[in-house]
Parts: C-alpha cells; structure tokens; sequence
C-alpha cells in the first residue's frame, strides 16, 4: 500500500532536505491499522550517526501541548477545574489576568507576554485575538501538577501511556542511544535537547514516530483502544472539540484544548483549507506533526529534527500544504481499486 502514499514520503523527503534536517519519519495509520512507516535519515548530522528506526525518539516540542491538553480534560471531567469559563483568578494570584478565564488560557487567546527578565505584560485584552506564547503553558502546567498532586506526566504514565503500552514516549533528563538529537544550526554539531526535570516544564518531551501516531489514535477512537476504554470519550471530546471564544477577526485559527481544530478555514490556522471539518492537528517547532482526520478514519504523524524547521514566514504554508496533500492523498487513494 505503500505506493499510495508515495506523495507524501517525497514531501517529506524534500522537506528534510530543504530545512537540513537530517532525520525524518513518517507513519500512516488508516482504520485503526499502520499502513505505512517510512523513516530514514541520521539521529545527527555528523558522521556515524545512528539511523533512524521505528524506536527512535525525536524531541516532539511544542507538540507536548497535547498531552497537557488531555490532562486539562481530565481536570475539567473530573470537576477539579469547575469550568472553561473559570475565571484564572480563582487559581492564580496574579493581578494582569483580570477578565482572563482557563478557556483563553487553554486556546492561547489569553493576550499575555513575557519579555526577558520575566516580567510579564498584557498584549491584547482576553478574548480578542490570538498569540502564541509560553506563559499560558506555564499556567496550566502548574495548575495541573498542583491540582493532582503530581506532575501531569506522571498523570498520564498512570492513566494512559502504561494502558497503551507505550514504551517510547517519556520526558527525558539524559541522554540515551534512542534519542534523536536536534540541529539549531546546519553547520553546527546537532545537540540533545533535554530538560533537568520530568514534571512537564520543560520541553523534554521524546517519543517515536509511532507511539506519536497511536496517540493520534486514541483521540480518533475517543479513547477506545483495543476492546478498552482507556481514555473517557468525554476527555477526548473535550481536548479536540473547537473551545475558543469567537472572535471578530475571522481568520485566527480555532483551537481546541491547545490542538488546532478545523472549524470554517482560516487563513492563520496551520491546517490547509482542504482538509475535512473536525480534523485536528498539533505541531512543533522541530518539526513533528500530528495530524487526525475523523471523516478518513486517518491519523499521520511525521517527525523532523530541525529547530526552525519551516523558518521565517513562509511556515504556515508548508503546515497547511502537508495537511492538504495528506487529505488529496486520500482521496485519491480511495477512487483506487486495490488487488
């Protein structure tokens, strides 16, 4: 089935040259089944690098949004987290949150900045636009660990990544034979990129092309997995459901709980214009992309190791271009008859 899906392993292949990344993998997985994993490529751009293989762990960065997003969800079902609409001063102590509730925290329509040294500055009033920044992470990520008692990754060990089976997906202090290292410069040695805690602070999070993909999956299936329900479908219901407040400008892109949802396409929304409504996608700066498409029964996870892997300004046409091509392929495959 390969072939169907050549489109796709030239893009990406093009694009780890492009960018100077030197891995890149990809795994396809259609009606709950892997029909394609391609990896290919070094874990560094210096000579006798490991190669890649399917148990290779690239470092996912922002892409660990989803996981705090899952984890949110419990907190909300769960009723440790009344509402979305909770005001942020009930649980934070800080005076510039003002009309700021958990919803704008969670969809990064907060309007909060930090410079430098820390200080951080009000940008927009709550509610009327959208930036993506760090601070709301942050937020939520000690909010979470305070909440439980424990850091959200150990949440997730217990509640899903032991159920899963998942062997490969941990947030990583050391370095290790697996580990995709992560090039900042193409004339310049790649480096790990590891954090100095577990507690999902840090953008340490590693996992496989794979696992990424299965993870993918779960949402897909509300968190039914194998004859389990590992995941209450009203977690996943609310992780990849469009939970912004609506906004007057038309082209900022709907989110759910830190996944990118696609609700009517907009022209700053990281996913491209021909892909299904319902479909959601979360992406990091390195380069993975996770991307599940309810209407095809579809989830495609891909993995580079480039920092600034799209560059400059022309990244959100490459993230929508993938989308589109992964939803063209698609239809494409599925006017053929397979012998």
């Amino acid at each position: 089935m390969a072939f169907i899906f050549q489109k796709l392993i030239s893009y990406v292949e093009d694009i780890k040259e492009r960018n100077h990344s030197s891995a890149a993998a990809l795994v396809v997985i259609k009606d709950n089944k892997i029909v394609l994993e391609h990896y290919s490529g070094y874990h560094s751009n210096v000579p006798e690098a490991r190669p890649i293989q399917e148990n290779s762990q690239f470092n996912i960065a922002s892409a660990r949004k989803s996981y705090l997003g899952i984890a949110v969800a419990y907190a909300l079902h769960e009723g440790k987290i009344n509402s979305l609409d909770d005001l942020a001063l009930k649980y934070f102590d800080m005076a510039l949150l003002e009309e700021t509730t958990i919803r704008h925290l969670v969809t990064h329509s907060h309007g909060l900045h930090q410079e430098e040294d820390g200080k951080i500055f009000r940008e927009f009033p709550a509610g009327e636009g959208w930036a993506y920044r760090g601070i709301n992470i942050l937020m939520i990520t000690e909010l979470i660990n305070r909440l439980y008692g424990k850091s959200f990754p150990e949440l997730l060990e217990e509640r899903v990544f032991k159920p899963l089976g998942f062997k490969e997906t941990h947030w990583q202090t050391q370095e290790s034979e697996h580990l995709v290292k992560v090039i900042h410069h193409p004339n310049e040695p790649a480096s790990y990129t590891l954090g100095h805690k577990r507690d999902g602070t840090e953008s340490n999070l590693h996992t496989s092309a794979r696992e990424l993909a299965i993870w993918g999956n779960l949402h897909l299936n509300n968190g039914y997995i194998n004859g389990v329900q590992i995941v209450p479908s009203e977690v996943i219901r609310l992780a990849v459901q469009v939970q912004n407040p609506p906004y007057k400008n038309k082209d900022l892109p709907p989110n759910g709980l830190f996944w990118y949802v696609q609700d009517t396409p907009a022209l700053k929304s990281e996913i491209g214009e021909r892909v299904p409504k319902g479909s959601y996608q979360i992406l990091g700066i390195t380069g993975p992309t996770l991307l599940v498409i309810p209407e095809y029964n579809l989830v495609v996870a891909k993995m580079y190791n480039k920092r600034y892997n799209y560059g400059g300004a022309n990244y959100l046409h490459y993230l929508r271009e993938f989308s589109n091509l992964v939803a063209d392929t698609f239809l494409e495959s599925s006017s053929r008859v397979i012998i």
